[in-house]
């Protein structure tokens, strides 16, 4: 099982694909701009309960933005598997995909879960807000798909 990961630790760097097959990383969205970057990790695209959670980001984008975040959402998914989750839901969200599970297990967001009472594996809903210096400020696991962006807003006092 990995290992959570805690306010305060360093954010692992990643490198990986959005739907449109561009590399997206972490350091490229801290470098020099000030930012901090909200990162998400969902389970697949284009099933119900991702689909509430990616269009909850995208309906309160502009405000977490205004705030100073950035949001990516991780998912196992193929890049072409998002740009057609992100057309379909109009989605304005960076989402980028993780095949391999490397920067999922990395965020402790890969590993056993709950599943209609059954124990399985694989990826545990979670967010994780890494400051503008790329250190772990808040990590949530196991969060609910509805009503999750709502609470994070709360939880960071925006």
């Amino acid at each position: 099982m990995t290992d959570r990961l805690q306010p305060g630790d360093t954010a692992p760097d990643f490198s990986l694909p959005d739907a449109d097959g561009k590399q997206v990383s972490l350091a490229g969205h801290l470098a020099g701009q000030g930012r901090k970057v909200i990162v998400y990790f969902y389970p697949a695209a284009l099933t119900p309960g991702c689909t509430k959670q990616a269009c909850d980001f995208t309906d309160n984008l502009d405000l977490l933005a205004d705030a100073g975040y950035d949001v990516i959402g991780v998912s196992p998914d193929k890049p072409e598997k998002l740009a057609r989750f992100r057309d379909k839901e109009s989605l304005k969200v960076t989402l980028v995909g993780d095949p391999s599970k490397e920067t999922l297990e990395a965020y402790g967001a890969f590993g056993e879960k709950k599943l209609y009472g059954k124990t399985v594996t694989g990826v545990i809903r979670s967010t994780v807000v890494v400051g503008a210096d790329g250190t772990v400020e808040h990590a949530f696991y196991n969060v609910k798909a509805t009503g999750h962006v709502a609470k994070l807003i709360k939880d960071l006092a925006i």
